[in-house]
């Protein structure tokens, strides 16, 4: 920038005039240059008067300006913009040298440092002196992929977030159902352990790099919690069962590991289930047949979530299935529930699940009455799965439209377990 001993040079001053030549050589629609600086306005340091100022600049520019090979600039005068920013004079110019410093606006002085342009008749800039924008032709990509890397940061953090949260209501659930019911262990060590990384919870935006070490304290504690409150819960079995009639049966009974995924290929009982809409036989199953009704030799058990928009396609699934669908829940569900064997058992951890993700009693019950209760589960856990990968942030919310798809008979939880074993082998 030439000096003309009026204005004191400055190196962002000199930036900004580079800006402004390299954004005289593209074309840039206003609006996306507008846009673009908006969304990351606050990270680069701009303030609400800078835009605003930088938006009663914008006024006076007509698309023609924005055009390869021209500039925006704009010639207002110091009383107009004060009258239209509500501004004092030494703020208008505090506001604009920042606008210039940071790179978004240039100076374009006249030899007498008065702003001041004429147009041609097709409303063409042929001379002017005042504001130039074209730093923000020059920058629009430069601000896109700095948004995109701002919005998949808040992401992440989201997703942080949602995980801490998570871990957090089940450290606090295993905490207090172990004090509640006595269990021996170190409960007071992990109650001091657990209120410090609570203090540690930010109270304001956390880059992703703390929140993720914040992360891995919770999940390291929940495991101590969850191994030393299986082992409570196994040391207090063995009391209960210790009489004659206990330790026959403790012998004759297979071999269960309480931490075996459940995901394998030991979950045999299925259930055959008509669509979302009949819950009579679901009822039927669940309790077992009636007393006159001669036993059937057990078959694999299904869930049918067969299209209710074809009543020609039966399309099952099993617990197997659903399982290797969802590991972050098969990962829940195994050290809530241990050995799961039935779809009973996988309600019954569904039940304890739901509270930690937000889910209130009405949601879930309305959910049981209108799809009955083993196409609920299926969808619970489906809606947990999401919420866990933070593909979802609103859980009820989400499992509230399942339930209308499902009542307008456009439920397909088949496709949606099917397509993420898909995306796991792919």
């Amino acid at each position: 920038m030439k000096h003309t001993g009026w204005r004191k040079p400055t190196p962002g001053l000199g930036v900004a005039e580079q800006l402004a030549q390299a954004g005289e050589r593209v074309a840039v629609p206003k609006t996306r240059a507008f846009v673009a600086l908006k969304r990351v306005g606050a990270h680069i340091g701009l303030k609400a008067a800078d835009m605003m100022l930088l938006d009663t600049l914008g006024a006076f520019t007509q698309s023609q300006d924005w055009e390869q090979g021209r500039r925006p600039i704009v010639w207002a005068s110091n009383a107009y913009l004060m009258e239209q920013t509500g501004f004092s004079l030494s703020a208008l110019k505090r506001h604009a040298r920042r606008l210039a410093e940071i790179g978004v606006i240039s100076f374009r002085d006249s030899p007498n440092g008065k702003r001041w342009g004429r147009r041609d008749a097709n409303g063409r800039i042929v001379e002017a002196y005042g504001f130039d924008l074209s730093p923000l032709s020059a920058r629009v990509e430069e601000f896109e992929e700095l948004q995109a890397e701002l919005q998949a940061e808040r992401e992440l953090c989201q997703r942080m977030k949602r995980q801490i949260t998570v871990a957090r209501r089940m450290i606090r659930a295993r905490i207090e159902a172990a004090l509640s019911d006595a269990l021996r262990g170190p409960w007071m060590q992990f109650t001091g352990l657990f209120k410090e990384l609570l203090d540690r919870l930010p109270r304001r935006r956390e880059p992703s790099a703390r929140l993720e070490r914040l992360l891995t304290r919770f999940k390291e504690l929940q495991e101590r919690v969850e191994s030393v409150y299986l082992q409570a819960i196994g040391a207090e079995n063995s009391v209960e069962n210790c009489g004659d009639d206990g330790l026959q049966a403790g012998r004759n009974a297979p071999e269960m590991d309480p931490r075996e995924v459940i995901s394998g290929p030991h979950i045999q009982s299925t259930i055959q289930l008509h669509p979302v809409t009949s819950n009579s036989r679901e009822t039927s199953e669940i309790h077992g047949p009636a007393p006159h009704t001669p036993q059937k030799k057990p078959t694999a058990e299904k869930l049918d979530v067969s299209d209710a928009n074809d009543r020609q396609t039966k399309a099952t699934l099993d617990l197997s299935t659903i399982m290797q669908a969802c590991p972050e829940f098969a990962s829940w569900a195994q050290n809530i529930g241990g050995f799961l064997k039935s779809w009973g058992d996988l309600h019954r951890v569904a039940g304890q699940l739901r509270p930690m993700i937000g889910i209130s009693d009405h949601t879930w019950n309305v959910a049981q009455g209108r799809m009955g209760k083993q196409v609920a589960t299926a969808a619970f856990v489906l809606v947990f799965e999401k919420h866990s990968t933070g593909e979802i942030a609103s859980p009820g919310g989400y499992l509230r439209g399942m339930v209308a798809k499902a009542g307008a008979g456009e439920l397909h939880l088949e496709r949606s377990f099917y397509g993420r074993l898909s995306e796991q082998a792919a």
